[in-house]
Order: C-alpha cells, then structure tokens, then sequence
C-alpha cells in the first residue's frame, strides 16, 4: 500500500487518510489487484472509493474475505 500511495510505510497506520495521499482512480484500480493478488478476492471500486482511512480499507478486505469462505 506505501508504494501505491508514495508514502513511508511507517505511514500507513490505520488511521492514515487516503485523500491526504494519491487516492485516485490509478490508486483504487493498484488496490484492486494488490487485493486480488494478495487474498484471490476482487472488490469494486466503488466500494474502494467509499474508504476514507487504511482501517476502511482494511475492513472492507475483511468483509469480502469472510463473505466469500461462508
């Protein structure tokens, strides 16, 4: 994620807010394959627009995750 955001990833907490970073369309579409290539889940980018902090971010992979091993 700090690379796709060009930040230290002592930065990335969850807490860090993405629109104080590169949160734009380049930025969600990087996150949707970092996410598919880390947890094999694909996630919408809407739903990746509507995260504010790296803890949204978080919990919208977690929610896909455990929706899908149901």
């Amino acid at each position: 994620m700090a690379e796709i955001f060009e930040v230290a990833v002592a930065d990335m907490t969850p807490n860090f807010r993405l629109e104080d970073a590169n949160w734009d369309s380049l930025a969600i579409v990087s996150t949707i394959a970092l996410i598919d290539d880390l947890y094999d889940r694909t996630v919408s980018a809407d739903a990746l627009a509507a995260c504010t902090t790296v803890a949204d971010l978080d919990a919208l992979v977690a929610r896909e995750c455990a929706v899908r091993a149901a």
